[in-house]
């Protein structure tokens, strides 16, 4: 019977002729998925054979990978902040670029003690909204979202990261079911053209939902949607925190300017690409 290192190696091995770049440490997390086994369990019994069954749910996994479906797909769960999420067909994957938004919110924040009042639009899974909760203790929330699927996530992940005393979660488009006034609206929104999506990679464009995705015909018109509510909802000095696609820098300046907004910042990911746009009611 194979053990668990064997398993790993052939793996690991046919990940890496398909061609993936993560090939071992995707091997490793599919692993560990089938077996239910901490990464302990597996360094310190090696040798361990895999039952019918547990080889079975592993050949399924690799399967769903080979295909092309996100690790934390398979998996259901992703870590942002430091803190663990769970997924959902209607989420996007957590990717760590978004933390620039979180960051950015943080740092032009004067006073993290205080009682502010938070918005998030297009939550999916909540990361960017219990990330800031959870930095921010005496803050409470709203997260909305055009998915009620994506709602229901969101509000497990707020509770199980011991923020959901604080947050209420609403079905809305964009801020039609909302009034203010908050003092930090942030909002990953689906900012790709729409004709740009096809062109995109396969565990993207394959398994991301479409919803979240799709920014219209150039990619702006969440923004438009984000920015021109932004006076009305927006309280006194309050920020607005976006993140935004690596080439939109300055066609969200051009919009804020319209809007009647302040740039405060232009933040960049680690590749050093614009990645986060923070302005406030001019």
């Amino acid at each position: 019977m194979t053990t668990r290192s064997e398993a790993l190696r052939e793996l690991r091995r046919t990940l890496q002729e398909a061609g993936f770049e993560t090939a071992a440490l995707d091997a490793r997390v599919l692993l560990l998925t089938a077996l239910g086994i901490p990464a302990t369990d597996l360094i310190t019994r090696p040798d361990v054979p895999l039952s019918p069954e547990e080889a079975g749910t592993l050949s399924g996994l690799a399967r769903r990978r080979l295909a092309h479906e996100p690790v934390a797909r398979i998996v259901g769960t992703r870590e942002f902040w430091g803190l663990p999420f769970r997924l959902s067909p209607e989420t996007l994957v957590p990717r760590p670029d978004t933390e620039t938004v979180v960051e950015t919110a943080l740092a032009l924040l004067p006073d993290r003690q205080a009682p502010l009042r938070l918005v998030d639009f297009g939550t999916g899974s909540g990361i960017i909204l219990v990330a800031l909760l959870h930095e921010l203790p005496n803050a409470r929330g709203l997260g909305i979202d055009l998915s009620f699927g994506a709602l229901v996530t969101a509000r497990a992940n707020a509770a199980e990261n011991g923020v959901g005393g604080r947050c209420h979660f609403a079905l809305s488009r964009w801020a039609d079911a909302v009034s203010g006034p908050f003092d930090l609206i942030v909002s990953n929104p689906p900012y790709i053209a729409s004709g740009v999506i096809p062109t995109l990679d396969a565990e993207v464009r394959d398994h991301d939902p479409r919803l979240a995705l799709d920014g219209g015909p150039d990619g702006l018109d969440p923004y438009r949607v984000l920015l021109g509510e932004a006076g009305r909802l927006l309280a006194s000095g309050g920020l607005l925190v976006v993140e935004i696609g690596y080439d939109q820098a300055d066609d969200l300046v051009s919009l804020a300017r319209t809007c009647g907004l302040e740039i405060l910042r232009i933040a960049h990911d680690l590749s050093g690409h614009p990645r986060c746009v923070a302005m406030r009611r001019s």
